[in-house]
Parts: structure tokens; sequence; C-alpha cells
């Protein structure tokens, strides 16, 4: 079985470009293929991410599972559970440490749903 070498019927919108018109055009289709990817990665998370954000902010993988459990409960995950630790601390005055352990707890709840309440018109 011979293969049909359609090649140079494929190249055709391409064989008048230069190498650095063939390179723009590369980056060009590259970018286009991950923008999805990127308008995903901004606006969705995980919660094995965002445990992940909390072992880099010096919580342990338990404090961090516990966090991360708590956000989920008070329905603020697609806030990142790392904001709402950093934004609780700063509130609160807190070490970030101590605000996360506190809100794993069940204390300033009612403060870390108060950081995200959307005004409504």
């Amino acid at each position: 079985m011979k293969r049909q070498d359609d090649f140079e019927m494929r190249r055709q919108h391409l064989k008048d470009l230069t190498e650095d018109q063939l390179e723009k055009r590369f980056w060009e289709l590259c970018n286009k293929i991950v923008e999805p990817m990127i308008e995903l990665a901004k606006t969705n998370t995980s919660p094995s991410i965002e445990r992940s954000v909390l072992l880099r902010m010096g919580f342990s993988s338990i404090e961090a599972k516990a966090i991360v459990n708590r956000v989920i409960e008070l329905n603020l995950l697609n806030k990142g559970a790392g904001n709402v630790v950093y934004r609780l601390s700063k509130l609160k005055n807190l070490e970030i440490k101590e605000a996360g352990l506190a809100l794993s707890k069940g204390d300033y709840t009612e403060e870390a749903l108060g950081l995200f309440k959307e005004v409504r018109v």
C-alpha cells in the first residue's frame, strides 16, 4: 500500500512565507491553542490545588486539608483557600498560620464570608 503524499497541496498556504513569518505564525497558533487552558486556569481550581497553595504558605498537609474543607463548606473555594486565609489574616491582624488554623477550627467564618460578599445593585 503506497501512501498518498499530499504535502505539496497542504503547504500551499505556507510556501511563500519567510522563516520569520513561519515562526510568527507558529507562535500565534500555539497561543491560540493554549488560550482556553489559560482561561480555565484563571477561573477554576480544585481542592488539591488549594491544598498545594496552603502547603507553600507553611501549613502542614493535615492543616491544609482542614482549611480547604472549611473553605469548601463556606462555598469560597472559587476565591482560593490561600486568598481566604491571607485576606482573613489581614482583616483580623493575625499571622497567616494563626488565621488559617482558626478558620479550620470554625472561627471567623462570618468574617471570611463577609470578605467576599458581593455587592448587588
